[in-house]
C-alpha cells in the first residue's frame, strides 16, 4: 500500500510558475514509476507527465513538453512536477501516481489555478 500527498498548488498568474511535490508513505517508492495527471472541470483526467523508477527517463503530454519538468528524490520519498510558464489551460486539480505491475495509487490532488 502507498499514500500519497500533494501539495504545492495554488493561485498564480499566467506566465508564473509553481512546484508541486508527492510525498509517498511506505519503504518501497523507489519501486514505483511516478506520474502526474490533471483534471479540469467539467473533463476527464489527462496525463501530464512520467518519471521511472530510477529517474533516468521521462515522458511528457505535448502540451506541457518544454514547459514542466517532472523529477523525484527516492531518498525522500517525493516526486515533484516543476511548472513554468503557466496559463490558464493548466488549471486544474494536479493529482500523483504510483504505477507498479497492477498496483496504481492516487493522491488527493492539488488545485492549480492560472488567472489570465
Amino acid at each position: 500500500q502507498v499514500q500519497l500527498v500533494e501539495s504545492g498548488g495554488g493561485l498564480v498568474q499566467a506566465g508564473g510558475s509553481l512546484r508541486l511535490s508527492c510525498a509517498a508513505s511506505g519503504r518501497t517508492f523507489s519501486r514505483y514509476a511516478m506520474s502526474w495527471f490533471r483534471q479540469a472541470p467539467g473533463k476527464e483526467r489527462e496525463f501530464v507527465a512520467v518519471i521511472n523508477r530510477s529517474g533516468s527517463t521521462t515522458n511528457y503530454a505535448d502540451s506541457v513538453k518544454g514547459r514542466f519538468t517532472i523529477s523525484r528524490d527516492n531518498a525522500k520519498n517525493t516526486v515533484y512536477l516543476q511548472m513554468s510558464s503557466l496559463k490558464p489551460e493548466d488549471t486544474a486539480v494536479y493529482y500523483c501516481n504510483a504505477q507498479l505491475l497492477i498496483r496504481s495509487y492516487w493522491g488527493q490532488g492539488t488545485q492549480v489555478t492560472v488567472s489570465s
